[in-house]
């Protein structure tokens, strides 16, 4: 379209969207369906929920492949076919999911990374992997931006993620470097919304369905700790901007919403909106060198994308809140 840097969508273009049946793969799965992508969605389902894609298997343009992408068997299936945009988000995400899934994590994000690069380079493939505001570790830089090399523990018990996404970044820039991929690079704030899994360890959905199944509500550490929540509606937008602006090729951005708020006030808000007359349990903290802030620079986004996340947190826990009423 001209003027806006987007580039035209080409007729009959391809998505593949690794960690397609996750929370919000899935979400970037419909988007691009409804924009007329086909869509091959891969998924392990190790913590991916094929209930999240369910309602797109009636869609002739989308495609579900049950593979584990560390291996190389999955390349075979693309060898003759055009794959015009690669979106890697697989990975386990949530710190109770990736320290019972370390090892797993570790790979995908190495090995996985390699092999969909290598997919991108024998294809000419458009790559965007979607890494973390984890890689800034415990930051002492407020809010964090993408110049910031993070305070990160190289052997905690969080490294299998934070490393692992950091590798990530390492080998996709270096394929950019050595190959001239069309790469991008995202690193994504708290994101929350529907298709979030009840049991996912996430501070949104366990406060939740604590409030809703009359539970206390249980933060760990003192509640100060802030965080900045996307809804997910704004980070798939912001998502496939990225992949489509042509500026993006060899950059990093920050993608999240800069609203920043303390746990407890977290917690206080969801009580608010329940209705719930639970109470407020602090724990002790359940991971070692878990971030007291989190806030994202989304100056370069703004600038190259146009993006400005569009719903509020309260409107955001509104939804949240009736999609996990109802399930």
């Amino acid at each position: 379209m001209a003027g806006t840097g987007i580039e035209s969508q080409m007729e009959n273009a391809s998505c593949l969207v690794t960690g397609g049946a996750g929370f919000i793969g899935s979400h970037l799965c419909q988007i691009l369906l409804e924009k007329g992508y086909l869509v091959y969605c891969l998924d392990n389902l190790l913590t991916g929920n094929i209930s999240n894609i369910k309602p797109l298997e009636k869609n002739l343009s989308f495609r579900f492949f049950k593979t584990d992408i560390t291996k190389d068997k999955w390349l075979r299936y693309f060898n003759n076919k055009k794959v015009n945009y690669i979106y890697h988000l697989a990975s386990p995400a949530s710190p109770p999911q990736y320290r019972r899934y370390s090892i797993e994590t570790l790979l995908v994000n190495s090995l996985g990374t390699y092999n969909l690069l290598q997919l991108s380079k024998a294809s000419g493939s458009r790559f965007l992997l979607a890494s973390t505001s984890e890689v800034y570790g415990d930051p002492q830089e407020h809010p964090q931006k993408e110049s910031y090399f993070g305070f990160v523990n190289p052997v905690g018990i969080r490294a299998c993620y934070d490393e692992s996404k950091r590798f990530a970044e390492a080998i996709t820039m270096e394929y950019y470097r050595k190959y001239k991929l069309d790469i991008r690079i995202i690193r994504i704030f708290n994101t929350y919304g529907p298709n979030m899994q009840v049991t996912d360890g996430r501070v949104i959905s366990n406060f939740i369905t604590q409030a809703i199944s009359g539970q206390s509500l249980t933060i760990y550490g003192s509640g100060r700790q802030t965080r900045s929540f996307c809804y997910v509606s704004d980070m798939v937008g912001g998502l496939i901007k990225a992949m489509e602006v042509k500026q993006t090729t060899g950059k990093i951005l920050n993608l999240g919403n800069p609203e920043e708020v303390t746990i407890r006030n977290l917690a206080d808000l969801i009580l608010v909106l329940t209705g719930s007359s639970s109470k407020i349990v602090k724990l002790n903290k359940r991971f070692q060198d878990d971030p007291e802030k989190r806030k994202p620079d989304i100056t370069l986004a703004k600038k190259l994308l146009g993006f400005h996340p569009q719903i509020s947190l309260n409107e955001g826990l509104k939804i949240s809140i009736d999609y996990f009423r109802n399930l």
